[in-house]
């Protein structure tokens, strides 16, 4: 694996530096390197948390429940499933964040701190839809906290130091720079993390991002990994997303995100030039929500929306996040293209009611869980010839299927209609969204009959070991 940091840079000062540029030499301005990172490893260590989850099975399906010793039915033995991750301590009075799947469908949550005492912690509030969740323990005598930092000011390059729990391993630091800014890997409808090549291992989840002045910048969320070891590429909840969170579930124990009720899709060149728009930038009104705030402000389906609270607005997911950050009530404009004619309109932010369902501009239907990466919807009636459905056909659509989450690496695909969960037939999102919390509770896999160009077909899938 390679080095995360070129050693050789992190010595000394770097004054008088000549680059070459287009025009011929021009001075670098003289920026601190630091000898080495321990004072704020040293400051902010006793704020960071190792955090262990228990959650008891209690009708686990084995080979014993139908076959006891004696031939008949043997009773059915609760299970119990253990998980490890990473938090950090934000204020005096003991409250502590981390990411919502370490903590998920816990029955049992405790608090490793620094010096290696543990304490039990309660469940404040968590988000499924940004990953985040907030605990309490006990105040604790001279409790050590992180503050926050800002994560739109930190550039690509800049320095952040990981700090968690990785394998265990609690107390463990790493180092590295920031890769980029703004990443949507597909893991939900409001991504945007920061890349860091600091390493991010199991464990790490939920463990502070800092940046070279000690300050929280992010939370430590996801790796892309062949092997599940760190290969330089992990990724963190913006401290900008995290903190508008984590206030929200302190204060009110809930989330609120705007809502306006459109149906979007991204804006081909074939598409541009049909509607009689210039490039492909903005987000297509594929429909629009009845009696929704798009409704009653006039947007109709085949409106471009170029720019929203004054933001220019380059895509579905562009739109996504700028609405999903407007407080409901919020009164704001939007930019639309309609038939290459732009107009500035006025629109009140809502919200949506079922929430964790669906939420954001786009009222597309997400699993419960990330983890499993499908976003759902009701079979759209204007794609049942094309999708080979027989009449009668019912089931759920498969919207978008995420690259690294379960339902893609076991087969599923856009354009699948789910016809059935674990033998149940489903109509509605939050049908498959019941039988995968069901499968989690009983640490089983999920069995999905799907419906392919006409073929019916089974797929399981699985969540990893832990």
């Amino acid at each position: 694996m390679s080095p995360v940091l070129n050693k050789r840079l992190c010595a000394g000062l770097i004054t008088g530096i000549l680059m070459l540029s287009a025009s011929g030499f021009a001075p670098v301005v003289a920026q601190e390197i630091p000898n080495d990172f321990t004072a704020i490893v040293r400051q902010k260590i006793p704020a960071v948390v190792a955090i262990t989850t228990r959650q008891i099975i209690q009708d686990q399906t084995t080979l014993n429940d139908f076959f006891g010793p004696f031939g008949g039915p043997g009773p059915v033995q609760p299970q119990l499933r253990e998980a490890l991750g990473s938090g950090f301590v934000i204020s005096p009075e003991g409250y502590i964040v981390t990411n919502n799947h370490v903590v998920a469908d816990a029955t049992e949550i405790h608090v490793v701190f620094s010096d290696k005492e543990t304490s039990p912690a309660q469940l404040v509030g968590r988000d499924p839809g940004t990953d985040i969740a907030v605990l309490k323990v006990d105040p604790r005598p001279n409790m050590m906290t992180t503050a926050w930092g800002d994560s739109d000011a930190v550039q690509p390059g800049a320095w952040t130091i990981a700090i968690g729990s990785p394998f265990g391993l609690g107390g463990s630091v790493t180092v590295g720079v920031l890769s980029a800014r703004s990443r949507d890997i597909q893991a939900g409808p409001y991504d945007d993390f920061l890349q860091t090549d600091a390493s991010i291992n199991r464990g790490n989840s939920g463990g502070p991002l800092f940046n070279a002045r000690g300050e929280v910048i992010g939370v430590n969320s996801a790796i892309v990994s062949p092997s599940g070891g760190s290969i330089g590429i992990g990724f963190a909840i913006p401290s900008r997303t995290a903190r508008s969170i984590v206030d929200q579930l302190i204060r009110t124990g809930r989330i609120e995100r705007g809502f306006i009720g459109v149906r979007l899709q991204e804006v081909t060149p074939s598409i541009a030039e049909a509607l009689g728009v210039t490039g492909s930038n903005g987000a297509l009104v594929a429909s629009v929500e009845p009696g929704s705030p798009a409704e009653k402000a006039g947007i109709q389906a085949g409106d471009v929306i170029t720019r929203f609270n004054g933001k220019d607005i380059r895509s579905v997911h562009d739109l996504t996040l700028a609405v999903a950050s407007q407080k409901p009530g919020t009164k704001t404009t939007l930019t639309r293209n309609r038939g290459g004619s732009q107009q500035e309109i006025a629109l009140t932010v809502g919200q949506r009611d079922d929430e964790e369902v669906q939420s954001g501009a786009v009222p597309k239907q997400e699993t419960a869980d990330a983890r499993l990466g499908l976003s759902l919807s009701p079979i759209p009636d204007e794609a049942r010839q094309q999708l080979g459905l027989q009449p009668g056909t019912t089931g759920v659509f498969v919207q978008e299927v995420a690259p690294n989450g379960l339902a893609g690496q076991n087969g599923l695909r856009p354009g699948d209609v789910i016809v059935s969960a674990n033998n149940r037939n489903v109509t509605q999102p939050s049908d498959v969204q019941e039988e995968w919390a069901k499968s989690r509770q009983q640490n089983k896999p999920i069995l999905f009959r799907i419906d392919r160009q006409g073929e019916s077909l089974f797929v399981a899938v699985a969540m990893p070991k832990s």
